[in-house]
């Protein structure tokens, strides 16, 4: 299994941190940048389209939740499955920066923050 390192690379469109997923870790996901089988993700497809590095880059929304294509039924399907908050990822982004942000998730060895904080 991968060490969890803090790269800003490991951060997925939508926020997640990919460098501590289970999955990336263990080799079976060359993380969501890197995943060309990954054409179904429309916030992946639309932050491609404009040359986002992650929905933090976006200017069109304040808040992610007020955009369809990043608060969609799948999104809020797997929130709760996973107990993933990608809307606080995103502002944790926002504030803090992507190298602050990589660091503070592979501090948590978690790919995203728990839907308990906003």
């Amino acid at each position: 299994m991968k060490e969890i390192l803090a790269d800003p690379k490991l951060i997925a469109a939508c926020g997640l941190y990919c460098g501590a997923c289970r999955s990336y870790l263990k080799g079976r996901c060359p993380g969501c940048r890197d995943n060309l089988k990954a054409t179904w993700c429309k916030v992946r497809t639309c932050c491609g389209n404009h040359t986002y590095t992650t929905c933090a880059d976006c200017l069109d929304f304040a808040d992610p939740k007020a955009c369809k294509t990043f608060d969609n039924f799948i999104a809020k399907v797997f929130g709760l499955l996973f107990n993933s908050n990608r809307r606080a990822c995103i502002v944790a982004i926002r504030e803090h920066g992507k190298e602050a942000f990589a660091a503070s998730m592979t501090k948590r060895r978690r790919p995203s923050l728990p839907r308990s904080e906003a």
